[in-house]
């Protein structure tokens, strides 16, 4: 127990006899740096503060871009839509086209039809003409 009550009177008297500091609250908390370290130290502080600005651009330029993109995504569904419209007007257009020429000709043979049919009117009827003549005189 003796030996115990001697180290730590020891390890008590040394601790008494070391320099030690305290950290102190002033008004005025300033650290002193040497030129070089206090160079570096700004240098620093401001390529972070660059930094800061260049993320907080390049944020603004990715929403842009992401706007840009949603715009351009809108425009392009747009055009396929124009795109299938057309098709459409297209497809009806050439059924009509169709239909029309299908009706053309229908018309056309019909006319052919009455043609004919007028010509034989007309020869039948001056066959007739022609028999009556002949069969007075």
């Amino acid at each position: 127990m003796k030996l115990i009550l001697k180290w730590m009177l020891l390890i008590l008297i040394m601790l008494a006899s070391l320099k030690s500091s305290s950290q102190t609250v002033t008004d005025s908390t300033t650290i002193r740096l040497k030129k070089p370290i206090a160079r570096l130290v700004i240098k620093d502080l401001i390529k972070g503060d660059g930094d800061k600005q260049e993320i907080i651009l390049l944020g603004d330029k990715i929403n842009i871009l992401n706007q840009k993109s949603i715009l351009k995504d809108s425009i392009i569904s747009n055009l396929d839509l124009q795109i299938n419209n057309f098709n459409s007007i297209l497809f009806q257009k050439s059924n009509q086209l169709e239909i029309s020429q299908e009706l053309t000709k229908k018309l056309q043979l019909d006319l052919k039809k009455q043609k004919f049919k007028n010509k034989l009117t007309i020869g039948v009827g001056v066959i007739t003409v022609i028999g009556t003549v002949l069969l007075i005189n």
